[in-house]
């Protein structure tokens, strides 16, 4: 080989090396659309043929009753039920037909437990049953109040809106001012 065949090996090579270079990145980092997660607000869990997408709960309080919101899936050929047991001996029901889904939102029937367990903010222990092949599971599913405006019109019938966090501001007299 003489020098100038020499050369143009070695910058094909050199531009080889830095092309494997740049797109081995995304070779040996796993691809974030090709996994599973939580996008938004609730949690997601698979029990038997039923899948149960942002599922969570909207309430004023820990005492007080909370709507179940999110997607139900039923991957069977028969029609299903989901049964929700809460706090309290709370539970709610939610059937499900097959192949197709239940969306738990203001154009179906409301899933409401009679109490929630749990303050806004924190999470709760629900018992998932499906009906079909008596699975079971306890699922920890996010309690939200309305302090978010797309959830207020979830809030079950009866109960009362939690506070608000935000204190007023004092009065001129309060804080010594104002003519004297």
């Amino acid at each position: 080989m003489n020098r100038a065949q020499r050369a143009k090996v070695a910058l094909t090579a050199a531009a080889l090396g830095v092309g494997l270079l740049t797109s081995g990145c995304g070779y040996i980092n796993s691809q974030q659309t090709a996994e599973q997660y939580q996008s938004s607000d609730g949690i997601i869990t698979d029990l038997g043929p039923l899948q149960l997408r942002n599922m969570l709960i909207i309430s004023a309080g820990e005492d007080q009753p909370g709507r179940l919101l999110g997607a139900v899936y039923n991957t069977s050929a028969e029609d299903v039920k989901l049964t929700v047991n809460g706090a309290e001996g709370s539970q709610t029901e939610v059937p499900v037909k097959a192949n197709s889904y239940t969306l738990l939102n203001d154009s179906s029937d409301e899933a409401i437990l009679s109490t929630t367990g749990g303050i806004p903010g924190s999470l709760v222990d629900l018992e998932i049953t499906e009906d079909g092949t008596n699975a079971s599971n306890t699922v920890r599913v996010p309690v939200l109040d309305t302090t978010l405006e797309e959830y207020k019109e979830y809030l079950p019938a009866g109960s009362t809106p939690s506070p608000t966090s935000a204190t007023p501001s004092p009065s001129a007299s309060e804080l010594g001012g104002g003519n004297h």
